[in-house]
């Protein structure tokens, strides 16, 4: 590849295997399930050392791209938006305690996709759906007491919520987005008082869902999200 100078910068041979590597799942010729070959295939089909292949297989488990069992046979995963939006979970944490403002940016962005995730749940809510949402709301209320565990439960809630969706993009995000939330929300952990509230909002927005209104269910949400950003402060949780 080119660097800024326009000098030509060798890439090195692990580099090399990677990108081959990725091309094959990409292509499909590694497909879901496949056994990885072997390093000695490997090292024979490029022709490199071990060493350049040990390096690439390992950025490729680093990626989440194959899971590499010892004593046994290495196994290309299956493609995931959770495996895409894992790769970038650091990087956000960073961000966040870097720069508590950003806190305030992904409420904003929690707010909207929220809304939105909501409206599509109402329209392809199923009894079974509403079912599971109020025993999570049940094992949340059986949390009280146990801020990390009513913490653990509201995302359950959210999380199974946006499952309605049937978008694997919206579940995946929103699960993401409330870990990094709730791990760097310290007043999170000033709840008292205000479990009950959460638990009773909860159940207003399920009996919307259960009756299919969407319009209702946004208003329940958009209040239910209101009321605990005002909770919210930007300090950082660690």
């Amino acid at each position: 590849m080119d660097d800024s100078d326009g000098k030509i910068v060798r890439m090195k041979l692990s580099d090399q295997v990677f990108e081959r590597l990725r091309e094959l799942v990409a292509s499909g010729e590694l497909a879901a399930g496949d056994v990885v070959p072997s390093e000695r295939v490997l090292m024979e089909r490029f022709g490199v050392g071990r060493p350049a292949v040990r390096e690439a297989l390992q950025a490729m488990q680093s990626k989440g791209l194959i899971t590499i069992t010892h004593g046994g046979r290495s196994r290309v995963n299956a493609l995931t938006a959770g495996i895409a939006f894992s790769q970038v979970d650091d990087i956000a944490k960073l961000l966040l305690s870097s720069e508590p403002s950003n806190v305030d940016h992904l409420k904003q962005v929690r707010h909207l996709l929220e809304l939105g995730t909501v409206r599509i749940a109402a329209q392809k809510c199923r009894a079974a759906d509403a079912d599971d949402l109020v025993a999570l709301i049940d094992k949340q209320r059986a949390n009280l007491g146990s801020a990390e565990a009513f913490m653990k439960s509201d995302i359950a809630f959210h999380t199974r919520l946006a499952l309605i969706t049937g978008n694997p993009l919206i579940h995946s995000i929103t699960e993401m987005m409330l870990t990094w939330l709730f791990e760097y929300h310290s007043s999170l952990l000033l709840w008292s008082g205000q479990e009950q509230k959460t638990l009773d909002e909860h159940v207003a927005i399920v009996n919307f869902l259960r009756a299919n209104d969407d319009e209702g269910a946004v208003r329940a949400m958009d209040d239910h999200l209101n009321r605990a950003n005002s909770r919210f402060t930007s300090s950082p949780a660690r």
